[in-house]
């Protein structure tokens, strides 16, 4: 299976129960995100398997699902810390100057005078705004996405203007 268009999103952190539900850590914008999802690879490395999620609930301690063929216990465990992703492809469409962050790791980030000032490595939220964390020769830059700094994405030529200077 080529791998190149799983979107890591997630992990199983353990069994629960004895009817096949796993708890899972997803990285989603809310927790119950990836039952969005009408399937979902699990795996690490070159080794992934499709499943179905059949059903989902949000517990005092987590997000918990049930998949297709994970009957009991015994199944749900061998699961236990293995990454959840999903294809690309499977994404919704974003809405208008919406992006979904894998898209944006791996951009080249100049400044508004044509000036590169390294690759998006990440991002991370910081409560208030979503922070691009870009990796370039004088080591990490933090940019604030938000309208003010982030002037254009161009997605199909893998580059993002910001109004951003190396030195700040």
């Amino acid at each position: 299976m080529n791998t190149d268009n799983l979107v890591p999103m997630g992990y199983v952190r353990q069994a629960t129960g004895i009817k096949g539900w796993i708890k899972i850590k997803a990285d989603t914008e809310f927790p119950d995100g990836l039952m969005d999802y009408p399937r979902w690879f699990l795996g690490k490395g070159a080794n992934w398997q499709e499943y179905s999620p059949e059903d989902g609930k949000i517990a005092p301690d987590g997000f918990q699902a049930k998949l297709a063929g994970i009957d009991d216990r015994t199944a749900a465990e061998t699961l236990k810390g293995l990454t959840i992703a999903v294809l690309r492809e499977d994404f919704a469409e974003p809405d208008d100057n919406e992006y979904y962050w894998t898209d944006l790791v791996g951009l080249t980030v100049e400044n508004t005078n044509g000036e590169v000032l390294g690759t998006v490595s990440g991002l991370q939220d910081s409560g208030a705004h979503d922070i691009l964390l870009v990796q370039g020769v004088a080591g990490q830059i933090l940019i604030p996405f938000v309208d003010k700094f982030i002037i254009e994405v161009r997605l199909p030529e893998k580059r993002l203007i910001a109004d951003w200077q190396a030195d700040y």
